[in-house]
């Protein structure tokens, strides 16, 4: 068996990983790089490996860096399945349609802006069209079931704890009549989470690609992060600004309005108006209610019993971009949520460059930042920023509140990978910037019994 790591080695983004064996080729996950813009447009369009070759694809979960450059992966060719749960299947029919609009809808600005200097016409990705023709190759299984993936590979998905659908993927390879057991986390959840089940136990392996986001560190408690949300709306409100919070539109979105709705009830901040504007987060909150059966036992029973766990009186869902222009013509305090969660596309550009430069005003932050976005450079401290290409002074207060974050840290992450110890050849890190990769990988050696590997970008591994 070869394994090629080809995005999120090293780090937080782009998860593309190529597994061969039997002259059958499958690939786990096909994210969109996200970063600088030239870079990551340069690496998003040219994939290292020959599409057309490769028999079918495992999605691990809908997030665009995990499943954001299948449409490019169709228009260069691949014409096989793509297997995931149903729940992703739901979530990535919105979300790939929602990063072509928004590739479509950029590329449209910024051409106005470069037409007037006379630069060249900037050219999406991929269009509505791609995206359209892709999700016709994606298919829903249940967890727990096995299905055929092509010939002498099969799998089978156990709940990962870290969105609605997420997955571990479990591989079976028939290699030269010997049987390869490979794991595949995806992104791997935190237990007793506010809305998602816990992530399943691990299996018996042979080998394991697992990711190390937080492999360096840990996270505060859940608990502790709701009362800091709490605190921060309070310290803005008082001052009269409003609170902008980047959040990704599937989970993260749907755990702050929780929260919130938390902390309304009890009283503990004041009920100011609250927007989540981002139709792909409304749409994504929808998909919530229909999948019922990925939620902890309390918010199932909620959903069952028509009393919403994601929405409450003075909460408005925006769609249209008149609403959302609207919003930053209002006066007073308000909270606005709005995609995406690193800031580097999306409606949430528009409310920065509207309220950045406001002392009174707060960016919060409530997801891990990859190297490169905006979102990274503003919580690194910077005094300056461009959005659409014009310069902005940092004047709002930035905070950030790492525990809603729906990756498991590092003790979390060694628990996991004892648990399928015993049989354990070799562990591959991936998705982790260079020190948490390396980091987590010495913590795995601690374990003993079987190699640790952090590869680089680009880098091969043969396997027995």
């Amino acid at each position: 068996m070869r394994l090629s790591f080809y995005g999120a080695a090293r780090e937080v983004t782009g998860s593309t990983h190529l597994v061969e064996s039997a002259g059958q080729r499958v690939l786990l996950d096909c994210g969109m790089h996200q970063g600088r813009r030239a870079e990551a447009a340069q690496r998003n369009a040219n994939l290292p490996f020959d599409a057309p070759s490769v028999s079918a694809a495992l999605l691990s979960h809908a997030h665009i860096d995990h499943s954001g450059n299948l449409p490019t992966l169709v228009k260069r060719g691949f014409r096989g399945d793509i297997h995931c749960t149903p729940a992703t299947r739901d979530l990535v029919n919105i979300m790939l349609r929602d990063s072509a609009k928004i590739q479509e809808q950029d590329a449209e600005y910024l051409n106005q802006k470069t037409s007037r200097r006379g630069l060249p016409p900037v050219e999406p990705l991929y269009t509505t069209a791609d995206a359209e023709r892709t999700l016709k190759y994606v298919v829903g299984h249940a967890y727990h079931h096995w299905f055929d993936v092509c010939e002498n590979v099969r799998a089978r998905f156990l709940e990962s704890g870290h969105i609605l659908g997420s997955a571990i993927c479990l591989l079976e390879l028939n290699a030269d009549g010997r049987m390869i057991r490979l794991g595949y986390t995806g992104d791997l959840g935190r237990k007793n989470t506010l809305i998602l089940r816990d992530p399943e136990p691990a299996p018996p392996l042979d080998y394991l690609i697992i990711e190390s986001t937080y492999g360096d560190r840990e996270h505060d408690p859940i608990a502790n992060s709701i009362d800091q949300l709490a605190d921060i709306v309070n310290e803005t409100i008082a001052r009269g600004g409003r609170v902008i919070i980047p959040a990704f539109a599937v989970e993260r979105t749907q755990e702050v309005i929780y929260s919130l709705d938390l902390k309304f009830t009890a009283g503990e901040i004041p009920k100011v108006p609250v927007f989540v504007d981002s139709p792909l987060a409304i749409n994504a909150t929808e998909i919530f209610r229909v999948h019922p059966e990925n939620l902890r036992d309390e918010l199932q029973r909620q959903v069952e019993t028509h009393d919403d766990p994601f929405g409450f009186g003075h909460l408005q869902f925006t769609r249209s971009v008149e609403e959302s222009k609207a919003i930053n013509a209002m006066a007073g305090p308000m909270i606005v949520v709005s995609a995406n969660g690193m800031a580097d596309a999306g409606r949430i550009l528009h409310h920065l460059k509207h309220n950045i430069e406001n002392p009174r005003n707060t960016i919060l932050f409530v997801g891990y930042q990859a190297e490169n976005t905006l979102g990274r450079r503003l919580v690194d401290g910077a005094k300056r920023v461009k959005i659409f290409g014009d310069e902005f002074r940092v004047r709002a207060q930035i905070k950030v509140v790492n525990g809603f974050s729906a990756h498991a840290d590092r003790s979390e992450l060694i628990e996991w990978v004892a648990g399928a110890q015993a049989n354990l050849k070799g562990v591959f890190i991936v998705h982790g910037e260079e020190k948490a990769a390396l980091s987590f990988a010495d913590a795995l050696r601690q374990l003993g019994g079987f190699t640790v590997t952090a590869p680089e970008r680009g880098q091969t591994v043969e396997v027995d």
